[in-house]
């Protein structure tokens, strides 16, 4: 396995030297990553749009918060759905993209929708991460799915242990 299959299904966890305010304190999970490029979604920024204003049939599919999330800056006007179940991205995840269309009833409570995704051009990604401005971190299931994405920052770096179990957003206090 290359290492760019390596990062797709796992998470990227900004760490707190990363500023920039579309990624600060951002989990984002690595749908694809390949040597032209990388694509993900911000799994921890709800925002204030119901998933019933924008997909009236995905309403009951969504978990709670049923918001759209804001998935990256990238093409904001489109739309992506994940959820368990569906498509194997990873040795041990279940995660897919899902057809906007028509949710299925085993996806039902499990859907999350995000506008825009995170992307990434030929060796972008791989000079961030030299630059360390992103912790690499396995993937549960549910991070994508959490009901709680407030929290998602501080609980995905914690559960690594060590040095994170008191990481902060103020690299002073690291």
């Amino acid at each position: 396995m290359s290492a760019a299959q390596r990062l797709q299904g796992r998470l990227l966890v900004a760490t707190p030297r990363l500023t920039d305010p579309n990624f600060r304190r951002t989990v984002i999970y690595m749908i694809d990553h390949r040597a032209e490029g990388a694509a993900g979604v911000v799994v921890n920024r709800p925002s204030e749009m119901a998933v019933s204003e924008v997909v009236p049939a995905w309403e009951e599919a969504a978990v709670p918060p049923r918001r759209v999330f804001f998935g990256g800056p990238v093409a904001p006007g489109g739309l992506v759905a994940l959820a368990p179940d569906v498509a194997p991205l990873s040795d041990g995840m279940s995660i897919g993209v899902v057809d906007l269309g028509r949710p299925s009833s085993s996806s039902a409570g499990r859907i999350r929708v995000f506008a825009g995704h995170a992307g990434w051009g030929s060796g972008q990604l791989e000079s961030e991460l030299e630059g360390g401005s992103w912790f690499v971190v396995d993937a549960m299931l549910d991070d994508v799915v959490d009901e709680q994405p407030d929290r998602l920052w501080e609980r995905v770096l914690r559960r690594q242990g060590g040095f994170f179990t008191n990481a902060t957003d103020k690299p002073s206090m690291n």
